[in-house]
């Protein structure tokens, strides 16, 4: 696959005059290196804006300090600029839930830090503003889209207004932005000026009460202004309730909120692509390969998806720490079984393959197939979630077409193995319908997935132990994990097979207390589990958990809520992750004293000396065989907690880094 210079979409002047280009179109400016894949926004949004004929170029990482030569470099555009600012929340992608800069920028080269500025969308939309200031200005990926009204931000520990406020860009493509993206294309190519803009679905832009299309009407949804959530963090958390639902709706309603003199509207979202149409945006002519620019340089959110393929778009999980609904939707939308066959072909004629799909999967790994059996009852649906409290008897959950997906795959000469590397949702599994056809099919994947695609450790997220955490998370009893965990082993003894099962957990999730973290540790002490992969619950924009944690309320039931807040509430009920190590059991030893659970030393320590580790009894191998420790990796298909999956204008699982499914 020997690709040359003008084969990717131009990056400098040079490359726009080796394909004899004078001027361009659209300029995009990505907070991302350039890797011209389907799984990096940037570049199916280039490559959707070059396939309806206009010309593109895409500007990664420009620096942003000095003269600002890289946002003049290529000029004027003649239709507008975009911001792609990155396939994760730049605050989440630099910071961790302490507020530590993390080890490693996976969507830069050699994982550098210092490639993008702090809230790129609206660092570089002020430049481009004070350079070009007539020239209209677009947002979209996952950073504006999830900051489309009124949102707490956590890095900065306050409210913030709408993302155009404060970039002073135009407007706003939110979601998976290619069918958006083109139609903004259109209107300013047939001559209409940007403030004129206001009939796009999946638009956001601000307006004068008078200059509202239509004026407020009946059935638009007007939210507390800006400052009253300000005043009152109650309206702020009955503000998400409407946020939420008409995010997950087939037939949403416009949304409108007051800041300032001006109104925020929302227009409602396109409806779900269809199956030919998310095949074509798979099928535009990516390189799949780093920008030339990048020769020997190592970009570990590439390295993550290089072999992998994702199969569907959408989520029906609906978890409360997620946004991968406010970004893609609940309703799933499949790629073609031949489309999907298409792409692994490709891959398998990519020098370096060795025969192995490091995933073969989508946003959570088992939803591919699955909707509404009857779609008048979805046409009317505005639950967040398809499968919680209780799985939906509406939804299909059938697994024989994914079976048949992974059966074609694995036919195909040149693959030796394809991996599920995206997470599982054992509810679906396990779930007993009232169509045996679906229940035999859920036996028999349950069994080919654990044989066939495991590669050595299959990662589930229970996320928590305690009933009522799990109520505020939208997740299943735990019982069910355990219960697929037995299932799980069992299938590896008939199959003389040695494989681990590797749970996630959150910690400080709203709700949660120091006595639910201890009881985590004693359960998952008994199922011989030394968790690593765990993660301190971190506050992105547009979440349920998010907004809980902010208001103190739950947004559905306004209930008041109670979350660790400080870093010495968030380090006690993290420590109980590691009670383990033997430098942790001291302050654990006290904390349960503390409040009042002493009961659970002897459950942890056996009544083994403080000064000895303790001994691990009841585990059929070494403890080891159970850990969860692993070099950490990060698969760019889900960030921190918001768990989305990478393809159109990005995205967001704001989602988990080193998470699989929702």
């Amino acid at each position: 696959m020997n690709y040359q210079l003008s084969d990717f979409l131009p990056t400098t002047k040079k490359e726009c005059e080796l394909r004899g280009w004078d001027q361009l179109d659209v300029i995009l400016f990505s907070g991302d290196a350039y890797v011209d894949h389907p799984s990096f926004g940037a570049a199916v949004i280039g490559r959707t804006i070059e396939s309806a004929g206009y010309r593109v170029a895409i500007v990664p990482q420009p620096d942003w300090h000095g003269d600002f030569r890289d946002f003049k470099k290529l000029g004027r555009p003649r239709l507008f600029f975009g911001i792609a600012p990155g396939g994760m929340d730049s605050m989440v992608n630099k910071y961790t839930a302490n507020r530590r800069l993390r080890s490693e920028d996976a969507f830069s080269p050699d994982g550098r830090h210092d490639c993008r500025p702090e809230y790129p969308t609206i660092v570089y939309t002020k430049i481009l503003k004070q350079l070009f200031p007539d020239v209209p200005v677009v947002l979209g990926g996952i950073e504006a889209s999830l900051r489309r009204l009124t949102h707490f931000d956590y890095w900065q520990d306050c409210l913030k207004k709408c993302i155009l406020c404060d970039s002073g860009a135009d407007i706003i493509a939110y979601g998976m932005g290619e069918k958006t993206i083109l139609r903004i294309c259109e209107e300013i190519d047939n001559g209409q000026k940007i403030k004129d803009i206001k009939d796009i679905p999946q638009t956001v832009y601000l307006a004068k009460e008078k200059d509202i299309p239509g004026g407020i009407q009946s059935d638009d949804i007007v939210l507390h202004s800006h400052e009253e959530c300000l005043r009152n963090k109650k309206a702020q958390a009955e503000n998400f309730r409407h946020i939420e639902e008409e995010s997950n709706k087939r037939h949403a309603q416009r949304l409108l909120q007051k800041v300032d003199d001006v109104y925020v509207v929302v227009n409602p979202p396109y409806p779900p692509m269809t199956t030919e149409e998310l095949d074509a945006s798979f099928d535009l002519p990516y390189t799949r390969l780093p920008h030339p620019k990048y020769k020997n340089k190592r970009i570990p959110a590439y390295e993550m998806i290089k072999f992998s393929v994702n199969i569907h778009r959408g989520c029906f999980g609906g978890c409360a720490f997620c946004t991968i609904s406010a970004h893609q939707g609940k309703f799933i939308t499949c790629r073609s079984k031949e489309n999907i066959l298409k792409e692994v072909k490709q891959i398998i004629q990519m020098p370096d393959f060795k025969g192995y799909l490091s995933d073969l999967g989508g946003p959570s790994a088992n939803m591919y197939g699955m909707g509404g059996k009857n779609l008048n009852i979805c046409e009317k649906c505005k639950r967040p979630s398809c499968i919680n409290p209780q799985i939906c008897p509406n939804l299909n959950t059938d697994h024989s077409r994914l079976l048949e997906v992974y059966r074609a795959v694995d036919a195909l000469p040149g693959i030796k193995k394809s991996f599920i590397g995206s997470g599982v949702r054992y509810d679906l599994l396990l779930h007993k319908s009232k169509d045996e056809k679906s229940n035999k099919a859920a036996i028999e994947y349950t069994r080919e997935l654990i044989s066939k695609h495991v590669s050595g450790r299959l990662k589930v997220a229970p996320e928590h132990t305690s009933d009522h955490v799990l109520k505020l998370m939208r997740k299943p009893p735990f019982e069910q994990f355990q219960e697929f965990k037995r299932i799980f082993d069992r299938i590896n003894r008939e199959e003389h097979l040695n494989q681990q099962i590797i749970p996630y957990f959150i910690s400080s999730h709203p709700g949660c207390r120091e006595e639910d973290m201890a009881e985590l540790a004693v359960l998952t002490k008994s199922m011989d589990f030394h968790l690593e992969q765990v993660q301190d619950f971190t506050p992105t924009p547009m979440t349920v958990s998010t907004e809980t944690w902010y208001t103190g309320y739950d947004p559905y039931t306004l209930e008041p809520i109670k979350s660790a807040k400080t870093q010495r509430e968030k380090l006690a009920q993290r420590m109980f992750f590691f009670w383990y190590k033997p430098e942790e059991r001291p302050a654990i030893e006290r904390e349960l004293r503390r409040i009042g659970r002493p009961d659970l030393i002897s459950k942890l320590y056996g009544g083994t000396p403080s000064s000895a580790p303790p001994t691990y009894r009841g585990s059929q191998t070494h403890p080891q065989s159970q850990t969860t420790k692993k070099k950490k990796s990060y698969n760019p298909n889900f960030d921190d907690n918001n768990r989305v999956k990478h393809n159109g204008q990005k995205k967001s699982r704001d989602t988990r880094k080193r998470r699989g499914g929702g």
